[in-house]
């Protein structure tokens, strides 16, 4: 089953990175923030660590910052006239207060110069002592000050002051904790100054560092996305505009991925926890046309068909199954199993002519119903269990058990069961040693649980039973392309074209090849002879549409889309894929923003078409995020992710889907920390 998704997944991953940076282009935004520390922040320094904080100099320390005017003058003293007595026979209050605040700065100031140098002299703790008593005398003062009657206008901006003097002296003390290895001191007052200023980079970038020091992922990629939420935001009309950043990001991506990477064995655990408190028989089949696609890959596709097509209708073999005669006794064993046999044989053949039909969720009930009969599910625990499925086995005509078998390992194969699906292929291969089909559909289940080296070896044994099988090649060819092995698919995909030239599928992957490396004539002419033999195929269509996406053609490419999509409407693939086409042409009359309404309306219909295909959601995920215009709009999207992991099947998929997940809650849960009501740049 793999192979064909593996197909799917490749046509559409080409698309899906040439998107990923336009859709996150536009993906933040923030309110404009009063910035009050950034004022002082231009002066100060920062402590040397191997992250810098962001602003150059020897202590390390931000200087703490007086609002007293002083005279040029050797007296020092203060030339502000509105701190002069006034006429009046008393000094007013707000002069008193006044004259309490000189007094207060000046201490402080006192007190950081011995801060700074304690720290010159690294004893760190000291430095720390100072600033708390730096802190303490303003907390001491600051009550008087808020009861004081002095003007509005006066308290406020002694009150702002104060406010910058507390960051910054709080800053200060965490790196000397941080510098002391008090890691956990140094983080409580990095989230005391960003209580009082959420945008402070300085905090932000400690608290980041601390984080990382203490392996608390989550966390520190959250700091990582609020100091990009803040990069974004303070460049946020020129982004607009198109123009480059001023500056450099604040963090490489590189260490985004780097937290990425180490949050998601976590989040992969969470989501198979989740997965398997389902039942096997309760998840979810693969789409009609995901199931047709890849049944249609095997030789064996149009001899079932036709034996299908004539062995009767439905109405037909359920009218068998209620003739037949229940309650026998199990003590009458033949009898007993005669009468299994015979159910079971009738439920396979009507499970196989709802295959003929299409309705693959009943045909998967029948053959589960008949495997079921076939192994005796009901009587496992009796004595005489083993002889009951021997004799079964025996009382079935002709090759039933060997299909039954064959189609049981294909429904626990779609359903993802691979170590089932494996069992049911091997026992039938035992049965059959020569098929060469069970050997490649067991390859197929060897290649979705990444055993390729094991899935080689049965294509191997495939061909060299029959060198013309061309399932083997084809589905071999797939798995080579997995394995970057180029020129080796493009050797199988050749030889089964020269043997079976109006193979479709092969003439469509050795189209794929060709874009690969970049042949686009190679593939044009591959396209062409595939639609000779099918015009109205939505596969042929679909690849043609690639081959104009990576042309740069994207009118075109989105035109060949729809040809598909009207041809088959059931294939997801077309959906995604014009959906990346819209967003990746370019615009007309100056516009900046693609059409993401349009492009998110594809993405869903993909997955209203197919539940299943996960690069719809991880799509889909990122342009709704870019569209969010409040953060209950952004959670949706971590609710999208939720959904489409119920739906994963493979480790690729629960990787990519999770990757997107923990980058937007950690987004979120950047812009609740930087008071942003929004991620939306628009």
């Amino acid at each position: 089953m793999g192979t064909n998704n593996h197909q799917t997944t490749y046509i559409v991953i080409g698309l899906a990175a040439i998107a990923t940076a336009a859709a996150l282009w536009y993906m933040t935004s923030k309110k404009d923030d009063d910035g009050t520390a950034k004022k002082t922040s231009k002066k100060s320094k920062s402590l040397p660590t191997k992250d810098t904080d962001g602003v150059g100099g020897d202590s390390g320390i931000t200087p703490t910052k007086s609002n007293v005017v002083r005279a040029t003058g050797s007296s020092g003293a203060s030339t502000t006239s509105t701190a002069a007595t006034t006429a009046s026979s008393t000094k007013s209050t707000s002069s008193s207060d006044a004259d309490d605040d000189k007094v207060l700065h000046r201490r402080i100031e006192e007190i950081d110069r011995a801060g700074k140098v304690l720290f010159k002299e690294k004893k760190f703790m000291e430095a720390a002592e100072t600033f708390t008593e730096a802190l303490d005398l303003i907390e001491q003062k600051r009550p008087s000050n808020k009861s004081s009657s002095s003007s509005d206008g006066d308290s406020s901006k002694s009150s702002s002051s104060l406010t910058r003097q507390i960051i910054t002296l709080t800053n200060n003390r965490s790196a000397m904790y941080e510098k002391a290895s008090f890691p956990d001191l140094a983080l409580s007052d990095c989230d005391a100054v960003l209580n009082l200023d959420p945008s402070h980079s300085k905090a932000r970038t400690r608290r980041l560092r601390i984080l990382e020091s203490q392996k608390r992922h989550s966390e520190a990629l959250v700091e990582v996305c609020a100091l990009q939420l803040k990069f974004m935001n303070d460049n946020r009309d020129k982004l607009r505009l198109g123009l480059p950043p001023t500056g450099h990001p604040p963090v490489s991506q590189n260490k985004i991925e780097e937290l990425v990477t180490l949050i998601q064995p976590t989040e992969i655990k969470r989501a198979q926890e989740a997965i398997a408190t389902k039942s096997v028989e309760a998840r979810a089949l693969p789409s009609t046309y995901t199931i047709t696609q890849l049944l249609k890959s095997f030789s064996g596709y149009n001899k079932w068909m036709g034996e299908a097509a004539k062995g009767g209708t439905v109405g037909k073999f359920t009218s068998q199954i209620e003739d037949l005669l229940d309650h026998i006794p199990r003590k009458n064993m033949v009898a007993f199993a005669d009468s299994l046999a015979t159910k079971a044989t009738v439920l396979l053949h009507r499970g196989r002519r709802y295959a003929f039909e299409k309705d693959f969720v009943k045909a998967v009930k029948d053959f589960d119903d008949a495997f079921a009969l076939v192994e005796d599910a009901d009587g496992s625990g009796d004595e005489n269990h083993g002889e009951v499925k021997e004799q079964i086995e025996k009382s079935m005509e002709n090759d039933d058990y060997a299909r039954l078998l064959e189609w049981a390992g294909m429904c626990k194969h779609l359903r993802y069961e691979l170590k089932g699906a494996l069992d049911c292929y091997e026992r039938c291969s035992k049965l059959e040693p020569e098929n060469t089909e069970l050997l490649v559909k067991r390859a197929g289940v060897k290649m979705d649980g990444s055993q390729h080296s094991e899935a080689e070896s049965l294509f191997a044994e495939a061909l060299a039973l029959n060198p013309t099988a061309s399932d083997a090649l084809l589905h071999r060819a797939n798995l080579r392309m997995l394995q970057q092995r180029v020129a080796d698919s493009e050797s199988d995909l050749e030889t089964c074209i020269r043997l079976y030239p109006n193979n479709l599928l092969a003439r469509l992957r050795l189209a794929t090849v060709y874009m690969a490396k970049e042949d686009m004539d190679g593939a044009k002419r591959m396209l062409d002879q595939a639609e000779e033999y099918d015009p109205e195929s939505s596969e042929v269509h679909c690849y043609r549409g690639e081959l104009y996406f990576a042309k740069g053609e994207f009118g075109n490419a989105k035109g060949e889309f729809e040809k598909a999509m009207g041809c088959d409407a059931h294939n997801p693939t077309p959906y995604v894929n014009a959906a990346l086409a819209v967003v990746n042409t370019p615009l007309a009359n100056g516009g900046m923003v693609p059409d993401f309404a349009q492009a998110v309306k594809l993405l869903e219909k993909a997955i209203d078409v197919d539940p299943m295909f996960h690069a719809a959601y991880v799509q889909l995920g990122q342009m709704k995020l870019s569209m969010a215009t409040d953060l209950s709009k952004a959670k949706e999207v971590v609710e999208l992710y939720d959904k489409g992991l119920e739906y994963c099947r493979t480790p690729e998929e629960l990787k990519d889907i999770c990757s997107m997940r923990i980058l937007t809650v950690a987004q979120i849960d950047a812009a609740h920390a930087l008071h942003m009501e929004t991620l939306n740049m628009q």
